[in-house]
């Protein structure tokens, strides 16, 4: 369901877009499985009726989604506005492109189960 082609430009590090991540409001946390070993980072920001969530699973898989601010589980959401799936940089760039309200004329887009 990709809305944006947008790639991050090849000297652009992941470091620098997690940065501008954070500096637009994301917060980060890392979750982890039961023998503490990180799983995932994880990056949320809730605005305008909205959450920006950012998944990176390592460098080559990355997912970002904008879901509504009443979803439950915004890392497993069953509607979405927006969702992206691909290499890290792509990810964070696309989701740095999104405007920041809803993607005006956007319909919610129920996950297939």
């Amino acid at each position: 369901m990709t809305m944006f082609a947008t790639k991050a430009d090849a000297g652009v590090s992941t470091e620098a877009l997690l940065r501008a991540l954070v500096a637009r409001g994301f917060q980060f946390l890392d979750p982890r499985d039961d023998d503490g070993e990180i799983v995932a980072v994880v990056g949320v920001r809730a605005h305008h009726g909205v959450i920006d969530v950012v998944q990176l699973l390592d460098e080559d898989d990355a997912i970002g989604s904008r879901v509504p601010c009443d979803e439950d589980d915004v890392l497993a959401p069953r509607r979405v506005f927006w969702q992206e799936r691909g290499a890290a940089r792509d990810v964070l760039a696309m989701v740095l492109e999104l405007p920041d309200d809803r993607l005006s004329g956007s319909l919610i887009v129920p996950r297939s189960a």
